[in-house]
């Protein structure tokens, strides 16, 4: 359920920042959602409906985002590493479309 929340949110925002850990494991998740929209069948818009959490996060991503990516054959994300946080000094990430 955290990978969703974070995967939603960084297709509604366009960039989070969270810990490296994190970021690195929604990379694939979030280059898998440009993919389904990249098909833009009715198959791939249910498929990111039943792992999405928010409805208008499915429809910025077939409206929006797959198109920018149209031509591009993957990358889409990028994880850029900006220190630690103070409280705990657990690396801290900005993961954000290409």
């Amino acid at each position: 359920m955290l990978l969703r929340n974070l995967v939603t949110s960084l297709i509604l925002n366009g960039r989070i920042r969270t810990t490296e850990a994190k970021a690195k494991a929604i990379k694939p998740l979030a280059d898998r959602m440009i993919t389904l929209g990249k098909q833009g069948d009715l198959a791939a818009r249910r498929q990111a409906a039943a792992w999405l959490l928010d409805p208008k996060a499915v429809q910025k991503l077939f409206n929006e985002l797959a198109p920018r990516y149209q031509d591009r054959r993957g990358g889409y994300t990028r994880v850029v590493r900006l220190g630690v946080r103070s409280g705990d000094g657990a690396p801290v990430a900005l993961i954000e479309w290409m």
